[in-house]
């Protein structure tokens, strides 16, 4: 039934590309390129750089799992149709494979997040995280998501190289932003007592931010949301809460509770109390009714829940 499915998404494409999908006018607001971005993240960041010139579609929304998200036929048909695909890489988009070796054959452009950044700037996963080479949580490193932008703008410039210092403006301009970011987590972040600073939450998510921030994540699902918690896992989790002294966990919005949830009452069959400390964004933006629709504000939102869960 998938193999079926799947030669049907990519019969799709292959008609919708024979139809062509170049540029053969000035790109600008009245004619913009078509972009299609896979995750919420890059949706946003697209947004900011491409600006006036670009008309971006993000295929996943609000509290959507990119790890375990099969793209529809009509993803599908929206890619074919697209002057330019903007995904993550790293794995993240595991379904989207074949798809996206199928719109390259076809000339379909791409810009590739991760691209921008060199192995060694990499995180590696755990052992048990067979089909992941790296962590693809790159967007929780601040310093990595300002080469992203860079990288996307450079990308952009050569598609459209009329329009370069259009988005290399936007890029800079963004890079501030991203740097005001920087200092704000960092000023927050003193709040919280060195000892204080572990960050458990539903899956590893947060290895970036930890590194970069000065924090002990630890995630009670693997990389990948596909990676079902345990009880021996559960029960592990708990007992370093217990041995380390830690009241706050937190849950995330593209992950079920479920297991948080069960740690909770593990660690309270210890009587060691922990509180769920609130919701952070992991693989997704939030909704504009919670004032987290954008990379700026989803951060600021989770620095805020972390610091304001963990601070004494």
């Amino acid at each position: 039934m998938i193999l079926l499915k799947y030669f049907s998404l990519i019969l799709g494409i292959s008609m919708l590309a024979a139809c062509g999908n170049g540029q053969e006018t000035e790109i600008s607001e009245e004619n913009p390129l078509n972009v299609v971005a896979t995750t919420s993240m890059i949706a946003d960041l697209m947004e900011r750089i491409g600006g006036e010139t670009v008309e971006v579609s993000g295929l996943m929304g609000p509290g959507v799992d990119p790890h375990d998200y099969q793209p529809s036929t009509s993803d599908v048909n929206t890619m074919a149709e697209a002057d330019l695909i903007a995904y993550n890489g790293l794995m993240l988009e595991e379904r989207f494979v074949e798809v996206f070796e199928q719109l390259d054959q076809r000339g379909v452009p791409s810009i590739i997040m991760a691209d921008a950044l060199n192995e060694g700037d990499l995180l590696d996963p755990e052992e048990d995280e067979e089909s992941l080479e790296f962590d693809p949580h790159i967007w929780f490193s601040v310093t990595h998501w300002e080469a992203v932008t860079a990288h996307a703008a450079d990308q952009l410039s050569e598609i459209d190289p009329d329009n370069e210092d259009y988005y290399q403006e936007n890029a800079d301009s963004y890079l501030t932003e991203l740097d005001e970011l920087r200092t704000y987590i960092e000023e927050r972040i003193e709040e919280v007592p060195e000892q204080s600073r572990y960050l458990v939450t539903a899956h590893d998510a947060f290895q970036y931010f930890g590194e970069e921030f000065g924090f002990d994540v630890i995630g009670l699902q693997g990389l990948n949301t596909q990676t079902e918690a345990g009880t021996g896992d559960i029960s592990g989790l708990a007992d370093f809460l217990v041995d380390n002294q830690i009241n706050a966990v937190f849950v995330e919005s593209s992950v079920s509770p479920r297991n948080i949830e069960a740690l909770i009452e593990a660690a309270r069959s210890r009587g060691h109390e922990v509180e769920n400390a609130g919701e952070l964004y992991s693989d997704a933006l939030g909704s504009s009714e919670a004032d987290a629709d954008t990379y700026l504000k989803m951060y600021r939102s989770n620095i805020d829940t972390i610091v304001d869960g963990l601070a004494d």
